[in-house]
């Protein structure tokens, strides 16, 4: 498989009256062609300002890229010319935003948003692109297409608007799209047709994907590949039957115990407790210490490195063998002895 996206020790921040807010913290990943990625978490550890700085939509101010690459087949898209991101971004790179009420435009047909990417990147003539569209719409399995294309956003449900969403991304047939919580504030049903639907669109045209989202639950039978963040950073990478398996982090032990399951009926729901930091104040050392059921003196003043667990596994806590097997050992540094 070949690489599509390689994230590279990705820095931003935020100025704000409060200060210098550290949204991502030396983030690294990358991306292969037809692999699904799952950046989990919280809200606030990351993961969306992470993917608009891929996309190249970060507000700016008061957001900037201090340090890092984001390589797109190899090309850094932060040194690349605007003009030329533009030409990547929607054609060959595109996303899905989490509130498609609000990503689209209020005032304008879904037909005629859907038509405009042809008529924009590809010249087409406007009677060609709104036969696309209504093509579009057909594949994403909307109803009555052609009638509903002169519909307005409004006129569909939160179901179908993110159908329009992900038509959208796929208009241009890009070789990535990123999938910022797609299922946010769908009903169980709806959203396993969202993630059924992109998975099949996934398969049909090979393309990588990043599925950003907080609920472990809605990736496992998608992703093939996890990364957890938090407060900024990546505390675990592992492939996902791995993760569901056996956690190599207390927060990723967290997340998958505070899902519902059936052969826990009638016990209280866990909860992790206390709340994710504000990005203005990370405590020093690793940054879920205050919440963390292993944490000692050495997690309140070192900030522990991507420990190698095993091929391609990593995890930044320095009892991940403790969390992992129940065991006390430290393990060694991503890359140590190599």
């Amino acid at each position: 498989m070949s690489t599509l996206l390689e994230v590279t020790d990705l820095h931003v921040e935020f100025r704000t009256r409060d200060g210098i807010a550290k949204a991502v913290d030396g983030v690294s990943y990358a991306v292969q062609a037809g692999q699904t990625l799952a950046v989990l978490g919280e809200s606030g550890s990351g993961k969306s300002v992470t993917a608009q700085a891929v996309m190249g939509i970060l507000d700016s101010p008061p957001g900037r890229i201090t340090a890092g690459r984001i390589a797109f087949h190899g090309q850094d898209l932060l040194t690349m010319p605007e003009r030329e991101r533009r030409a990547v971004r929607g054609a060959r790179m595109a996303m899905i935003f989490q509130d498609a009420l609000s990503a689209l435009n209020p005032v304008l047909s879904v037909g005629h948003q859907l038509a405009e990417m042809f008529t924009t990147h590809r010249g087409t003539s406007r009677k060609d692109a709104r036969a696309k569209a209504v093509e579009l719409m057909d594949r994403v399995r909307i109803p009555a297409a052609r009638q509903r294309a002169g519909d307005f956003p409004h006129q569909f449900s939160g179901g179908m608007r993110q159908r329009v969403m992900i038509a959208m991304a796929i208009a241009l047939e890009p070789e990535l799209v990123i999938a910022d919580e797609p299922t946010t504030a769908l009903d169980v049903t709806v959203q396993a047709q969202v993630m059924d639907l992109l998975a099949e669109l996934q398969r049909e045209m090979d393309m990588g994907l990043i599925l950003i989202t907080h609920d472990l639950g809605v990736v496992a039978d998608v992703a093939d590949h996890i990364a957890v963040m938090y407060a900024g950073r990546i505390v675990e990478t592992a492939p996902v039957h791995r993760i569901y398996a056996a956690p190599a982090h207390p927060y990723t032990k967290g997340l998958l115990e505070s899902i519902p399951r059936l052969d826990r009926k009638g016990r209280e729901l866990y909860a992790i407790k206390g709340l994710p930091p504000s990005p203005h104040h990370v405590p020093p050392g690793c940054a879920f210490n205050p919440r963390c059921p292993l944490a000692r003196d050495r997690c309140r003043t070192e900030q522990p490195p991507l420990y190698e667990v095993a091929a391609g596994r990593t995890s930044a806590c320095h009892y991940w063998h403790e969390c992992l097997h129940g065991t006390r050992d430290s393990g060694t540094p991503e890359g140590a002895g190599r």
